[in-house]
């Protein structure tokens, strides 16, 4: 399987651009045809076509006294006329898609005095258009319709507006307490009516409140390994308006040109409206300001503690009593076992190596991953992440099972499941570390199980120093066309990889070397009859001499085999 790590690509894709239009109709927000509908004024009204649009939104009113009302017609008006200026309007029915080309939100006529009826196709036009058309009550005044509409609309927008103001003054006093990202999402769900949570660019939740149990483990809404919010999965800002009934709605954190993750509303039960994403933006920029104010102080810790590790690992920090006074200041439990885990980054397959301010974010989001996922399990630990790697030392595991089974869960966690964009990264493990004298050693140990490990495995590799054996002599070997010249000289056309023939050989060599030359089990180990494999024996030690009775030979047959599994080597 293999591991990735955040670096905000892929979450970042769909990142909306400022929109004077949704911003508007933030604003703005009106009432619905529908809801209009139930005002007095407009008693006794009866919906003649387009009854698909009754969720169209009024923001204004207009009056239609003139057949060419188009130049002045706004979106999301409420259109009323007499009917009068129908009479020389000509295409009727060319008229109302006009109206519905310029966002008008309903048409309502008084019927009767001017214009008895509306012609069929121009019903079968609104209808097929989904634009309200309206037959007034004759006993409605227009300037009453006017009157209770507007002051509907107002009365809407006011209340918009004092919740707008309102999370203005709770995040205000937020920054101005200190608090920061868990103090934003304590007070907004009863403001927004739902769940709220900031997160990373690739959805690793920072803070939340106002999330039950039963949310949490939606799948729909978060993976059910490691708890990150699927952010590739919904749309972000106004653009989550354009679903039918939303519940998610994900504002980005933008500080400048850095991308520092999302304010995500998960509403109860109602459908997200624009008010929503506009309250979102105000918290997301407060959440920006509290992000790069703890980036800044993070950064002068962050330099300090990495200069400290890395004197640490150097083996010039000074004696144990002194290096563990001093970590314990900084929060680091070293008087203990631990285990050295260094993770690094790998390329991207067939792009160009980032340029250096490309690739600095990247690292620091991924120390962050790192961080948040091992504070979880060991308070203790220490975690710094550097320009090529991110570097941890933590409590190792007792009960005898080695020190690499905690810290792999700890990579599947760092990894999630590749959402978001995230890129490989190789881990190397070291043997425990029992003092902190051991523990320059232990870090070299846990860099050479990386590199040997993406050398094996590629993009993704963990390793563990105790699991390398024999590789760990091949990898300090610089010169790869000497070893690649022995591997030909042992194994002859066995040392070419890509061939099935030779392949399936090679693994018969390898499985026999590997069980003593026992016959039977490597039989059943392969599903091969016995006299298959006792022929496919005569066939490889006429390739490759008598190995059954060499032990020189078996050895130089195993290392070769050992040196094959090398990427680099492949031919």
């Amino acid at each position: 399987m293999e591991n990735v790590a955040n670096d905000g690509t892929r979450a970042g894709q769909d990142l909306p651009s400022a929109d004077p239009v949704h911003t508007a109709s933030t604003l703005a927000r009106g009432l619905s045809v529908a809801d209009a509908l139930s005002l007095s004024s407009l008693a006794g009204t009866e919906v003649l076509a387009g009854a698909s649009g009754l969720d169209r939104v009024i923001q204004r009113l207009n009056v239609m006294e003139v057949p060419d009302i188009l130049p002045w017609v706004k979106p999301n008006e409420l259109l009323l006329t007499t009917g009068y200026p129908l009479r020389s309007a000509g295409d009727l029915a060319g008229l109302v898609r006009e109206l519905d080309g310029r966002g008008l939100a309903a048409v309502a006529i008084k019927l009767g005095r001017y214009v008895d009826t509306l012609p069929d196709e121009v019903l079968r036009t609104a209808d097929a258009l989904g634009l309200p058309l309206l037959r007034l009550s004759g006993a409605v005044a227009f300037d009453d319709v006017l009157n209770q509409l507007l002051t509907d609309i107002l009365n809407r927008q006011a209340a918009t507006l004092a919740r707008a103001e309102e999370v203005h003054r709770v995040l205000v006093d937020v920054i101005l307490a200190g608090g920061g990202l868990a103090a934003i999402t304590r007070k907004l769900p009863d403001l927004l009516d739902g769940g709220v949570m900031v997160t990373t660019p690739d959805g690793r939740v920072l803070a939340r409140s106002g999330m039950d149990e039963a949310l949490l483990a939606d799948p729909a809404y978060f993976d059910t390994h490691g708890g990150r919010f699927r952010v590739e999965d919904f749309k972000h800002g106004a653009r989550a308006l354009d679903d039918e009934e939303p519940r998610v709605v994900q504002v980005p954190v933008l500080a400048g040109s850095l991308d520092h993750g999302r304010v995500v509303l998960i509403t109860r039960g109602r459908s997200a409206e624009p008010a929503d994403v506009h309250l979102l933006e105000r918290a997301a920029a407060t959440a920006a300001l509290v992000i790069t104010r703890d980036l800044a102080v993070a950064a002068v810790e962050g330099k300090y503690r990495g200069d400290f590790l890395r004197d640490l690992l150097a083996g010039r920090a000074g004696g144990d009593e002194h290096v563990s006074s001093h970590c314990a200041s900084l929060g680091w439990d070293i008087d203990r076992p631990l285990v050295v885990v260094v993770a690094e980054l790998d390329g991207e397959a067939g792009s160009p190596v980032p340029a250096a301010g490309e690739l600095r974010p990247a690292h620091e989001r991924f120390a962050a991953a790192w961080s948040m996922v091992v504070r979880e399990r060991d308070p203790g630990a220490a975690v710094v992440g550097y320009s090529q790697e991110v570097v941890v030392l933590m409590g190792a595991d007792g009960g005898g099972a080695g020190p690499g089974r905690h810290v792999r869960q700890a990579i599947a966690q760092v990894a999630g499941d590749g959402g978001g964009g995230r890129r490989p990264f190789a881990t190397g493990i070291s043997r425990v570390a029992e003092r902190p004298a051991d523990l320059p050693h232990a870090y070299d140990q846990a860099r050479q199980a990386a590199r040997v490990g993406r050398r094996l495995s590629g993009p993704g590799a963990v390793a563990e120093f105790d699991d390398l054996g024999v590789y760990r002599l091949l990898s300090q070997i610089t010169d790869t066309a000497e070893l690649r010249s022995f591997t030909e000289e042992v194994l002859g056309e066995l040392a070419r990889t890509g061939s099935p023939e030779q392949d399936d050989l090679r693994t018969t060599l390898e499985t026999l070397l590997d069980n003593n030359l026992n016959v039977a089990e490597t039989a059943r180990l392969l599903h091969f009859h016995y006299n298959t494999l006792r022929y496919r024996i005569g066939k490889l030690e006429r390739m490759l001499g008598p190995f059954s009775t060499d032990p020189h030979l078996r050895l130089n047959l195993m290392v070769a085999l050992r040196a094959v599994r090398m990427r680099d080597l492949r031919g």
